[in-house]
């Protein structure tokens, strides 16, 4: 019963914080609230309108061409990086202290950071190198902008996704590794039939996460871009917390952010599906 009792606070502060503010989120996304003063049902025509919305449309691709191709560079950097210092490498311990680093730092100040150097230190290292892309501000370029962020989002994530590979290849037996190599197992052998089946929850683990959290992307853009140059790199969450707060549209916004949590979280179930298949596979 004490126990019951200690976990009240929590519950209430996370009931106001959190589960009482989504649910009125949901109620407003049915009307036509604008944030302030009167407001009245209008059922789903916010919903209607956002599948028609070229905006919101154009920040769906942003968001989904960002969140592959940023899932997929760091899963696949930050487990080189973990079989790397798994192995009998001099400094392993410093040298992931050293990858984890960025985890810590706060994501906007890393946003704000990038942005001057992507403005202002490497256009004129991109002259001195006569590097064409590199000799102005990519984040000034429609088609180049998003892969600053791309960098910037994986650079800072690598970080915690490694620790968890590191996690699962510590509990790998390494009497297999030795039976391995008694049978005349290359690297590459090993690593595709012993060490990556081994791990297969821990990668089923990060990619969930990485995907749901570059599906969310929203402190680089608003660091490092605004949304821009004109919407090139307006995700999702940045469009709703923009136009919603901004732009005065906080009903519509709901709505959008109603369809945008049914999308995340369906993404999310069928990566946890497909993938805890594949570890029954293996």
């Amino acid at each position: 019963m004490v126990f019951y009792m200690m976990t009240i606070p929590a519950v209430i502060l996370f009931f106001t914080f959190h589960t009482l503010p989504l649910i009125k989120g949901i109620f407003y996304s049915f009307t036509d609230w604008n944030g302030y003063g009167d407001w009245k049902f209008i059922g789903l025509k916010n919903f209607i309108n956002v599948f028609q919305d070229d905006t919101i449309r154009n920040a769906y691709g942003f968001t989904f061409k960002f969140a592959i191709v940023t899932t997929i560079i760091v899963n696949v950097i930050s487990l080189a990086i973990a079989v790397a210092l798994n192995s009998s490498i001099k400094f392993k311990n410093t040298l992931r202290a050293i990858f984890f680093f960025p985890n810590v730092l706060g994501v906007l100040i890393v946003g704000y950071i990038f942005n001057y150097v992507f403005a202002h230190l490497l256009p004129p290292l991109g002259e001195f190198l006569n590097v064409g892309f590199l000799s102005s501000n990519i984040l000034g370029n429609p088609a180049l902008a998003w892969l600053g962020i791309v960098f910037v989002a994986s650079w800072q994530s690598i970080a915690f996704n490694t620790i968890i590979y590191l996690s699962g290849l510590q509990t790998i037996d390494q009497d297999i590794y030795e039976a391995s190599d008694i049978d005349g197992a290359n690297k590459w052998q090993t690593f595709r039939k012993i060490t990556f089946p081994l791990i297969a929850p821990f990668f089923t683990i990060n990619m969930v996460l990485s995907m749901k959290g570059s599906l969310n992307v929203f402190d680089q853009i608003v660091a490092m871009t605004g949304g821009g140059p004109g919407n090139a790199t307006q995700s999702i969450t940045y469009v709703i917390y923009h136009f919603g707060f901004s732009g005065g549209n906080f009903a519509y916004q709901s709505a959008n952010a109603v369809i945008f949590f049914i999308v995340v979280v369906s993404i999310s179930l069928f990566q946890m599906k497909v993938l805890a298949k594949r570890e029954v596979d293996l």
